[in-house]
């Protein structure tokens, strides 16, 4: 069966990687040692010139925690015009309150910046896997009109949160992906599909063979 991969590339040599192995979209990141930033312009000029497949960016300024301050957050909107002025398809995103909940007001300027114009894709990023209450944060994501959400269902990755992702599956109802990431390999992608019926699945594995 073939399914729906995502793949999490740091470098050209990943991104083709991934498209020889099948992946169909590409996120781009630098720093995964630190769970991964904001690529170079550079970088994304390179892999937009060099693939067919469409490019979603993480729009991260930094690692740690996903609570931004006002100048985090004007940063990230610079990065999300430029992504859009270079064409990349789509951004990745996602702000936490020192609580764990969604930061309203934060996401909201984030996803304006990507929705003005020519309108970006959005995945709302793993930041979901540290929100104090999901289901709760599942309606945050969906109002803000985000396309996508990428999680391992609260776990370590996505084969042990495979029951919570199928939960956040049903509770969507088609409102938006949820996409199944972390720890998604060959050996256990099947697996996961059955039991959370999640229909994108992300992954940083681009060597193994995928069928």
């Amino acid at each position: 069966m073939m399914y729906f991969r995502e793949a999490c590339c740091t470098s050209l040599e990943a991104v083709l990687a991934a498209e020889r192995t099948g992946a169909r979209r590409i996120e781009l990141c630098e720093r995964l040692e630190v769970g991964g930033v904001t690529p170079s312009g550079a970088l994304l000029r390179e892999v937009l010139a060099a693939t067919r497949l469409p490019v979603h960016v993480l729009v991260r300024p930094r690692g740690g925690d996903f609570v931004f301050d006002e100048a985090e957050t004007g940063q990230m909107l610079e990065d999300i015009r430029r992504c859009r002025e270079l064409g990349a398809a789509g951004v990745v995103i996602g702000a936490l309150t020192p609580e764990g909940a969604v930061d309203l007001p934060v996401m909201r300027r984030l996803v304006a910046a990507a929705k003005d114009g020519h309108p970006l894709s959005v995945t709302f990023h793993r930041a979901f896997d540290e929100t104090a209450d999901p289901l709760a944060a599942l309606e945050e994501v969906i109002a803000l009109g985000c396309d996508r959400l990428l999680t391992s269902g609260h776990a370590q990755d996505a084969y042990a949160g495979r029951a919570l992702i199928g939960e956040l599956v049903r509770r969507a109802a088609g409102r938006i992906v949820v996409m199944a990431g972390c720890g998604v390999r060959p050996g256990n992608i099947a697996a996961i599909a059955r039991d959370s019926g999640a229909p994108e699945f992300h992954s940083s594995c681009v060597s193994e063979n995928w069928i």
